[in-house]
């Protein structure tokens, strides 16, 4: 997989010259902490001010239709301003990400070097943070993301494009890992037998909620896909929320995955491939402060089945993404960036580790989301 992550001033300056931007590129430098895309931070003189944008070059291994995927964020962000406005937000430019357009007025530029790239206002004084620090932070991540949700309940057209086919389809991902420990293409299926044999045990989960989905009971909304809290942009002076981030995966799905990836990701007291696994803690204010977060803002919405999935969504998300990352590492890291061998093999069993906390502590978060309101 190519990274961009070399390219010069001058390059990111050529690659300004497509977007609508005013005034005089001065600099970039790659921004944020993203396995997927390769995220730039730009600064232009525009008259005496200095204006940050956000420039992202899409990987288009992992998105493979651009287009498609470009059309599902301009019709999100657009209908989200729409609703911002008719509120009367008194901060409404930096409540949902804004694209800027190219010149010919696209929402996405291909390069000489077909590369893919977008253009976003740059959300100021805000910041994200990799890790939850305080039960305030989880409570205000959980908050945004059920408020985006919302904002997307009425939004009209077609069906938005699915921009990873079968994302959360965890029948496929379990298969996929299936067929890549059989095949051991690269002989690592010995390293990691326990970790093998600990995903099959729980091949009962697979399918729960694609059953629920099937016969009616869990209803398709819009959701992020990607509920991290490093998504969402906090305020520097309140710590307020104030702006969901990297739209890629925002699709047709269901609202206990994106309650779930956010307990996975919030409730983990270790970094995702911390390796000793002692520090790998479930955090139970943490999970109780997005519950009411989350329900704060997306409980008008939800229905009994969606409430009651919530906690098992959690254990799903955390199951399927510890399965990804074994199965990419039985393949031979093809998908997610790794800054060492094994790496994907220690974040798969940082997330079983998790699971199984999470298994411990099911009884009791699901007494609290029962007497939680609204």
């Amino acid at each position: 997989m190519s990274h961009a992550h070399d390219l010069s001033s001058s390059d990111l300056a050529a690659v300004a010259q497509a977007f609508l931007l005013h005034g005089h590129f001065i600099s970039g430098a790659p921004y944020g902490s993203g396995h997927i895309n390769d995220t730039y931070a730009v600064i232009f003189d525009q008259a005496g001010t200095r204006v940050r944008y956000i420039l992202q070059r899409i990987n288009h291994n992992v998105f493979r239709d651009v287009p498609a995927l470009m059309e599902n964020i301009a019709r999100v962000t657009s209908h989200a301003a729409k609703r911002l406005a008719a509120e009367a937000h008194p901060d409404a430019s930096r409540r949902a990400l804004t694209l800027v357009p190219t010149r010919d007025g696209r929402p996405y530029h291909r390069d000489a070097a077909e590369r893919w790239w977008r253009c976003y206002l740059f959300v100021e004084k805000g910041r994200t943070y990799d890790i939850i620090e305080r039960p305030s932070q989880a409570a205000e991540a959980a908050r945004a993301f059920g408020a985006f949700q919302h904002l997307l309940v009425d939004l009209p057209g077609a069906r938005l494009h699915e921009t990873i086919p079968g994302f959360h389809h965890t029948r496929q991902r379990f298969e996929r890992l299936r067929q890549a420990a059989t095949a051991d293409a690269h002989g690592r299926a010995a390293a990691a037998k326990d970790d093998i044999a600990f995903a099959f045990q729980r091949e009962n989960m697979v399918d729960q909620l694609l059953d629920l989905q099937a016969r009616g009971e869990l209803p398709e909304r819009i959701t992020h896909n990607d509920t991290k809290l490093n998504n969402v942009i906090l305020d520097d002076a309140t710590q307020a929320a104030v702006c969901v981030i990297d739209l890629d995966t925002v699709m047709p799905g269901l609202a206990p995955y994106d309650f779930g990836d956010m307990m996975r990701t919030a409730t983990n007291s270790a970094a995702e491939d911390e390796t000793d696994l002692s520090k790998v803690q479930m955090r139970l204010p943490i999970f109780e402060a997005l519950v009411t977060g989350y329900l704060e803002s997306a409980g008008a919405f939800l229905n009994a089945t969606e409430r009651a999935s919530l906690v098992f969504g959690g254990m799903l998300m955390t199951y399927e993404v510890g399965i990804r990352f074994l199965t990419d590492y039985l393949a031979g890291d093809v998908y997610f960036k790794i800054k060492r061998p094994h790496h994907n093999l220690d974040r798969a069993r940082n997330q079983f580790a998790l699971l199984r906390q999470m298994e411990q502590h099911r009884p009791a978060m699901e007494a609290f989301v029962r007497q939680a309101r609204p």
